[in-house]
C-alpha cells in the first residue's frame, strides 16, 4: 500500500517517481490539493496551456465510461512531447478505469487526481493505495508547525520579519484551507510593504479585518442566545471557505473581553464606557449585541466558556476532517447557553 505521509509527501513532490505516474490527491483542504496538483501538472508537461499536452477531466462522467481514462492515458500526441491529465474527482466513482490504467504501461504521462475528503473504503482511495503504478496523498490542514513555516516562507520574499504577538494572532486566523492562508500572507506582505517587520497592528488591520467580515455575526449570535443565527451564518462562511478553526479562535476573544468586562461591570464600571473603549475598536453595528452578551453572562459563565472553547480548539486540531461540526456544535451550545442567562 501507498499512502505517503509527512516529510515523504515533500520529497514525492519535489522529485516525483516517473514509477507512480498515477497521483491521488484527497483530504479537506482543498487549498492544499489545488496547490500540489498545479505543481505536478506544471512539472509533467511543457506547456500547461496547450490542450494536446493538458486534458481535463471530470470524474462523475468518467464513471459512465471509466475506460476513457486509459484511452487518454494512452494517447500519443501528435507533436510528441510529455502530457498530463487532471481529472476532478466527483460522488460518482471510476476506481476501475484507475485498475486498468495502474496495469498500464504509462509512457511520458502523468495523471493527476483530485478528490475531497475520501474515507479508507472509498473505491478510488483502495485503487491508488494498492496499485504498484500508483500513490495517494491526503492533503489536511496546516498544524502549526506547517503555519509556522509558511508564514516565514511568504514574508521572507518581501524581506520580512514578523513580531512575535503578531505572529501568534496570525496563526491563529490561518489554516484550514492552504490557498486562502497563501493569499491572505500575499496580502498582508503588501500592506506592510517598505517596512522590515510585520506588527500586531498590521495582522488586525488585513486580516483580522478580512475574517471578521464572515465571522462577527457567527460570533456575537452565539453569545447573544440567537442559534438560527448562528447556523445560517455559520452555513454562510463554510459556503465562502472560511476555516472552522479562524471562528472558534476569534469566539475565544470575545469570550476573554466578555469575561473581563463582566468583571469590570461588576465592580461598577458602566457597560457604555466598555463599549466604546478597547482594541480593536468595537464596531458600532456589533453593540447591541455585545450588550446582549453581558446580560446573558456572569463572569463565573464565561469562564466556563473560555474553557469549552479551548477544548474545541483542541479537538479540532486533533480531528481536523471533523472541525466543521464541532466548532458548529460548540458555538449553538453557547446560544442555547445564553439563553437561561444568569
Amino acid at each position: 500500500m501507498v499512502a505517503l505521509r509527512g516529510k515523504d509527501i515533500d520529497a514525492f513532490l519535489a522529485r516525483p517517481d516517473p514509477g507512480r505516474p498515477i497521483i491521488l490527491l484527497y483530504g479537506p483542504d482543498a487549498g492544499l490539493v489545488r496547490e500540489r496538483a498545479d505543481a505536478l501538472i506544471a512539472s509533467a508537461v511543457d506547456d500547461p496551456n496547450d490542450p494536446f499536452s493538458l486534458v481535463r477531466l471530470d470524474g462523475d462522467e468518467l464513471s459512465a465510461e471509466p475506460s476513457r481514462l486509459v484511452d487518454e492515458a494512452m494517447t500519443i500526441p501528435m507533436f510528441g512531447g510529455r502530457r498530463a491529465i487532471r481529472v476532478r474527482a466527483g460522488a460518482r466513482s471510476f476506481a476501475s478505469g484507475v485498475d486498468t490504467l495502474a496495469d498500464s504501461a504509462l509512457k511520458d504521462c502523468r495523471v493527476v487526481i483530485e478528490a475531497g475528503e475520501l474515507r479508507p473504503e472509498s473505491p478510488l482511495r483502495k485503487a491508488c493505495e494498492r496499485a504498484k503504478t500508483a500513490v495517494a496523498i491526503a492533503c489536511y490542514a496546516d498544524d502549526a508547525r506547517q503555519l509556522a513555516g509558511l508564514i516565514d516562507a511568504e514574508l521572507r520574499v518581501s524581506n520580512l520579519s514578523i513580531a512575535a504577538d503578531a505572529r501568534a494572532v496570525l496563526t491563529s486566523l490561518l489554516g484550514g484551507d492552504r490557498q486562502a492562508s497563501r493569499n491572505e500572507l500575499r496580502k498582508l506582505a503588501l500592506y506592510a510593504h517598505g517596512a522590515r517587520e510585520v506588527t500586531l497592528d498590521d495582522v488586525m488591520a488585513v486580516v483580522a479585518d478580512a475574517s471578521e467580515l464572515k465571522v462577527d455575526p457567527i460570533v456575537d449570535g452565539a453569545f447573544a442566545g440567537k442559534p438560527g443565527l448562528v447556523e445560517s451564518e455559520f452555513a454562510k462562511a463554510m459556503i465562502a471557505g472560511t476555516y472552522p478553526g479562524v471562528i472558534i479562535s476569534a469566539a475565544q476573544r470575545q469570550a476573554a473581553w466578555l469575561h473581563k468586562s463582566a468583571l469590570a461591570v461588576a465592580d461598577g464600571t458602566p457597560v457604555s464606557t466598555l463599549l466604546e473603549s478597547g482594541y480593536p475598536r468595537l464596531h458600532f453595528s456589533r453593540k447591541s449585541a455585545v450588550e446582549i452578551a453581558l446580560r446573558n453572562f456572569s463572569a463565573a459563565r464565561l469562564a466556563g466558556i473560555i474553557e469549552q472553547l479551548a477544548t474545541a480548539a483542541l479537538d479540532m486540531r486533533k480531528q481536523a476532517a471533523l472541525a466543521s461540526p464541532i466548532a458548529q456544535r460548540t458555538l449553538l451550545s453557547i446560544a442555547a447557553n445564553a439563553k437561561r442567562r444568569g
